[in-house]
């Protein structure tokens, strides 16, 4: 089935130093574009993390300090990588939870400009544990009837979960083949800052997910208690979380 697509759609598949997208870095990334008539393009790209990778990861990946030693850094991709990546929304298996929000972290920590507002976000993951729960090589054999060979290689992880996806529009009849209900039906919830620390309530205000907050608008919580912000600030959070949070300031100082 070909995907009905508005914009092109990314699938995208990140290998990284661990699972903590605050302190972990990105060491490889596999890009698979499809264009609106369906023209694939698919990229590949090791990254110098500028950091050891450790060897619990790279027995995962198979990626070591040596395969990268003289790759670019990250920061010598992000321009090119966010021009090929403009105007197309973005999919993946478990991105919303990581690749994206990690991915997020490296454009802001490289001051390259990398809108993910007006993006669309289909996550792959979520729609297979909604209809199946199961993992990515369960999915590739329950939907695509073929062994994952290389599993997390990110360009075979990158392939398997489009086809996943088309294999799943096949499938389910309810499941619509557009990218605006995809999005949505592959969100738990409505993320303001992607790790979750902020999201939208019934009313579509911006409320704290976590604390003593949760639940209570951020405008309120930095109104009545201004230094919540500056702990937030100087705290383990990720970097779009503290984007989002000064957004909120400034608009409501605006305001």
């Amino acid at each position: 089935m070909q995907l009905n697509l508005k914009n092109p759609l990314v699938f995208f598949d990140l290998e990284t130093t661990g699972i903590n997208i605050v302190s972990d870095r990105i060491v490889e990334i596999a890009i698979l574009k499809v264009q609106v008539n369906g023209k694939e393009e698919l990229r590949s790209y090791r990254i110098n993390p500028e950091m050891p990778i450790p060897r619990q990861a790279s027995e995962i990946h198979g990626i070591y300090d040596e395969d990268v030693k003289d790759a670019p850094t990250f920061k010598q991709i992000a321009r090119d990588l966010a021009k090929f990546l403009e105007g197309c929304d973005l999919g993946g298996f478990n991105s919303n939870k990581f690749d994206i929000p990690l991915l997020a972290e490296e454009f802001i920590r490289v001051d390259v400009d990398f809108d993910m507002q007006k993006r669309r976000f289909v996550d792959v993951q979520t729609i297979f544990h909604k209809m199946e729960k199961r993992t990515l090589e369960a999915a590739y054999k329950f939907y695509c009837q073929k062994d994952l060979k290389d599993a997390h290689s990110a360009e075979a992880d990158t392939v398997a979960t489009y086809e996943v996806l088309k294999a799943q529009l096949d499938r389910y009849p309810e499941l619509e083949n557009d990218v605006s209900f995809l999005a949505k039906f592959s969100s738990h919830n409505r993320t303001v800052d992607f790790a979750g620390r902020i999201v939208y309530n019934d009313n579509d205000v911006e409320v704290f997910n976590f604390g003593k907050y949760k639940g209570v608008s951020v405008e309120e919580v930095l109104e009545k208690d201004p230094g919540y912000y500056g702990w937030m600030m100087n705290g383990d959070f990720p970097l779009y979380t503290k984007k989002v949070l000064t957004n909120i300031k400034l608009r409501r100082l605006k305001g």
